[in-house]
């Protein structure tokens, strides 16, 4: 993990003038943006290894993005991609179990039988969670939301030797916080509502992931969060 108190130097996004890194130089490089979410997967679990020194981060302008990245590096033209061994490969939820399985530093999946079977069933439910939240904005956003955080309240329950949702911190974790981060500051100030009232356990969770830098370091900035909700998902608020 990153040493606490420095702070870290974050390389300028690149736009459609900039060049490219030397590709395929042996370099391994992670190409993200600084507010997807799942770009923010791959990079807590980076930081969390203490990999700063061994995976490169690589900022691409996804509103102005350059050409080379789709004709050179990775022909999806999203993010996240990872540059790793002479190949490029893509999908957050598999860069992190690659950067996990691939790389060393702390593990970030449990050997523990019953909780490996948990972690994956919450892994292959995660999208189902996302994508209830974002439909959530179409209707009554509060209320749409409620099951969906509640779902993460009862699976925090699960195991009692940490408070995070496989106890200990996991993959699971970087998984699900980048979109809960993002709700819980939209559902907070835009439809002044408090996902943690009456879920201590998530509250918990959040306050306990706020404590680890490799995390907080890929916090985007609240303001920010709440004006691209606002233009892209809530036009009328």
């Amino acid at each position: 993990m990153a040493t606490i108190g420095v702070p870290q130097v974050l390389p300028p996004p690149l736009t459609s003038t900039s060049e490219p890194p030397p590709l395929f130089d042996g370099t391994t490089r992670l190409y993200v943006n600084y507010s997807c979410p799942y770009a923010q997967r791959t990079w807590i679990a980076r930081n969390y290894k203490g990999l700063q020194d061994k995976i490169h981060l690589v900022a691409i302008d996804l509103q102005n993005r350059p050409a080379w990245y789709k004709e050179k590096v990775y022909p999806e033209n999203k993010v996240p991609s990872l540059e790793h061994n002479g190949k490029v490969l893509g999908e957050s939820l598999d860069l992190i179990k690659y950067i996990d399985a691939n790389f060393e530093g702390t593990p970030l999946f449990p050997n523990d039988p019953a909780k490996k079977e948990f972690g994956e069933q919450l892994l292959s439910h995660v999208d189902t969670f996302t994508k209830e939240l974002y439909l959530s904005l179409k209707g009554d956003t509060v209320q749409q939301a409620s099951p969906t955080f509640e779902f993460l309240e009862n699976a925090l329950g699960k195991f009692d030797d940490g408070p995070f949702l496989l106890g200990q911190f996991s993959l699971v974790d970087v998984a699900y916080i980048p979109f809960v981060e993002r709700f819980h500051i939209v559902l907070a100030e835009v439809f002044k509502h408090d996902i943690t009232e009456g879920r201590p356990k998530l509250a918990t969770w959040i306050e306990e992931l706020n404590k680890i830098d490799a995390y907080t370091q890929t916090r985007v900035n609240p303001q920010e969060i709440v004006e691209l909700f606002k233009n892209r998902f809530l036009p009328q608020q």
